[in-house]
């Protein structure tokens, strides 16, 4: 969800961009007089000499006193916004670099949460029915998560994947890592195919 959020915001922002940077370009270049073409009236620049709001745009609403609590309202809503998004990527949940793993002498030693995401990725790309992987590991050092996105092969049974992976990948992961559990997230997508020529 946070995915489709975070698309939607950047294509919105970037179409704003690219409509105020041509407007802007055209006007201060003159494009239309080089190019002989025009623009819609609505267009906001039309010559190097434009600006985007006139003294009359800016000084229409002055006397007006409904008009600077809006602005300062709508301004307010705009930065509330921006910085709800803003935290709202920081809390995202972040990789795990370290894993610590019980070697039995009291210290522990640690893992790196990197060299346990190959290994997952690697056994579970390995695994029947399981055309790609990519694995994750998020948490804490003592407590890790595992999420795993998998590209299921077009023969493959969801329900026998994943119940596989937790018996034989996430198992293995498990016991090697001395951890009691390892709960784990998996995606599943279906890998695209050609359709086969039945003759």
């Amino acid at each position: 969800m946070r995915t489709a959020v975070n698309r939607v915001l950047l294509a919105l922002a970037g179409l704003v961009l690219l409509v105020v940077g041509l407007s802007v370009l055209v006007g201060s270049l003159d494009l239309q007089r080089h190019w002989n073409f025009t623009m819609p009236h609505w267009w906001p620049f039309t010559g190097p000499k434009d600006v985007l709001l006139t003294a009359h745009s800016r000084t229409r609403y002055r006397s007006d006193g409904w008009w600077w609590p809006v602005v300062i309202a709508a301004l307010a809503v705009i930065m509330l916004a921006a910085l709800w998004w803003l935290l709202s990527q920081a809390r995202r949940a972040k990789r795990l670099r370290q894993l610590r793993v019980d070697s039995g002498d009291g210290q522990g030693a640690l893992l790196r949460g990197r060299a346990v995401e190959n290994v997952l990725t690697a056994e579970s790309s390995g695994y029947e029915g399981v055309e790609w992987a990519n694995a994750t590991l998020t948490g804490k050092r003592g407590t890790p998560h595992a999420r795993l996105v998998l590209g299921l092969a077009p023969h493959a049974t969801p329900d026998e994947v994943v119940a596989g992976l937790d018996a034989e990948v996430l198992e293995r992961a498990r016991t090697s890592a001395g951890l009691d559990e390892l709960p784990a997230e998996a995606r599943l997508r279906a890998v695209k195919h050609r359709a086969a020529r039945v003759s």
